[in-house]
Parts: structure tokens; sequence; C-alpha cells
């Protein structure tokens, strides 16, 4: 960690404020060129967010507090999360160990990618108008999930649902089940250290929703180091970033009732996932990124698919 100026043992650096403090972060990320998209996409949001988190301040409540005179020792804990943000180039999240999804707060560490997707907000919104009923959703399988936060979500939305949660990373299991267990949720999702369909219950479900590694190999070599921070098993997707998706797509009419959906995220991937499936017309679902970052198959199209 970068040493603070000498002044910052005694007090006497040129900030009082949260302003003070707000002014310099915004001015040191640009600077330095950091890059965003773990939550915030923007200098201003992350400095906003680690500055109010590290304060113990209401994360939406700005505005009150920005002429707050501090104390030397929040002073010095601010700039000691401002360095780390710089020097260790990681994602904030990492570094206060929280992550917000369209409202829900989830615990993360190293071991998990740091929660973000657009199928989340597809999940506040129960899948409108593909089901129509959200209240007859009594099972459904994620396939690759990380944090355990779309299952969470999934959980909390679909009230009669059951989950079935997948992972195939030790790590990111005992993340997912850290956050289960804040929300209580250990009876309404289990846990699978699998990988993908391979030992998980014999069973059909309504729903399969999935945010894999998707990330071509190019891609992958080009990374900032924000995203080279994160586990790259949760990222890489093979040469054309579809190695995972075509074995989830393959196998998921088998694994779907009659009137089931499949939901898979690809994110900026959309070339190569009508390239992988030419023989399946995508329906594209609209998201804040655009309507080409989560693509939806029904049970009978993949069924349709295994008869070929």
């Amino acid at each position: 960690m970068t040493t603070l100026p000498s002044e910052a043992s005694q007090g006497n650096l040129p900030f009082t404020t949260v302003r003070d403090l707000l002014r310099y972060a915004v001015s040191r990320f640009n600077k330095e060129k950091l890059s965003f998209g773990h939550g915030s996409d923007n200098a201003y949001d992350e400095a906003a967010y680690l500055i109010l988190h590290t304060l113990s301040l209401p994360l939406d409540r700005l505005e009150p507090f920005l002429d707050a005179k501090l104390q030397p020792s929040e002073i010095k804990d601010v700039m000691d999360i401002i360095e780390r943000r710089i020097t260790e180039r990681i994602p904030a999240a990492y570094l206060t160990h929280e992550a917000w999804l369209q409202g829900y707060a989830f615990y993360v560490d190293r071991g998990v990618i740091v929660p973000r997707s657009f199928i989340a907000e597809l999940i506040v919104d129960q899948f409108a108008p593909w089901v129509s009923d959200p209240d007859s959703i009594e099972d459904i399988l994620e396939l690759c999930t990380g944090s355990g936060c779309l299952a969470i979500m999934m959980a909390d939305q679909f009230q009669n649902a059951h989950v079935d949660a997948v992972e195939l990373s030790p790590a990111a299991l005992a993340v997912a089940q850290t956050n289960i267990s804040n929300y209580s949720m250990d009876d309404r999702i289990k846990l699978y250290h699998a990988d993908l369909y391979d030992g998980i219950p014999e069973k059909q479900y309504q729903l399969i929703v999935t945010n894999p590694p998707y990330v071509n190999q190019d891609s992958m070599s080009r990374l900032p180091l924000e995203y080279k921070a994160e586990p790259s098993m949760a990222l890489a997707g093979g040469f054309d970033g579809m190695d995972i998706v075509r074995r989830i797509v393959k196998t998921a009419g088998k694994r779907l009732t009659d009137d089931g959906l499949l939901i898979v995220e690809i994110g900026n991937e959309a070339g190569h996932a009508i390239a992988a499936f030419p023989e399946l017309e995508l329906t594209w679902l609209t998201t804040s990124g655009g309507d080409d970052r989560v693509f939806l198959l029904t049970a009978k199209q993949l069924k349709e698919l295994d008869q070929a």
C-alpha cells in the first residue's frame, strides 16, 4: 500500500470534509486511469461509494454529508482505501467485501466474480412477459451461480420456487453459502458442487437461468487489471466465448419442462452466440445494456434441437 504523506498521521492533510475527499478521489482515479464496471461505471460513483462505505454512512445519501467535517482518523481511513483502490487495481467490491445488485447486497471476496448481471434486471420484473404466472414457478435451476446472487434474487421474486444452484469453484460455493445464509434462504436454495448438469437431481425445471463464463480468448488477453483480479474460470469461455454456453444449450432441452425457458447472458458476445447456434432463432431480451446481452430459448426449440 502506498504510504500516506507524513501529515496524515498528524491529521494535517488539506482535507476536512467529505467534499474534499470526493474531489481528491475522483481526480486520482481519473489520473490513474482506473477501470470500472463492478458496480459503478465512472470515477465519481466509485469514489462516492468507497467514501460513504468507509465512513459507515448511507450509500444513497451523499448530499447531506458533503460538507461534514471529519475526524483525522476518518480522513486517514478514507485515504487508505483510496490508495488501495489505486495501487492494488482490484474492484472496489473486494475492498469493501460488498456488492450491490438491483437493491440486494451480497458478500464477496476474491474467490468469486463480483456480482453483475443484466439478468438481475429481468428477475425483478419476474421475467415478464415470458413468465405469465410467477406463482406457478416451483423449480428453477441456476448454472454457474458464483456468489449465489441470482439464485437469491429468484428465490425472493418467485415465492413458491425452489432453486438448485450449481457452481464448480469451491471458493465461489463458500461465498454463495454465506450469502444464502445471510438471506435466510437455506430452505429455498440448494447448492451443488457440480460441472453444469453433472451431479444434480434428475428432474426437470421450469426455468434454467445462467450467466456463464463467456469472454472470448482475444478479449481475455486484453482485460483491464481490475477484471484480471477476478477468477479467470468465471470469465473465460474459450476461443469464441461459447464453450460453456454450447454445453448448457445442448442439454437444456432434457432438463426443461415442456413449457420451460432457458435464459442465458452472453455480454458482448452476441455475434459469437448467433454463429454458435445457426439452427436456433435466439430471442433477445431487452436490458439496460441493449437488446443483445441476454437470449432466451423455449423448451420446444431445445427439444426439437435434440430430435434433429
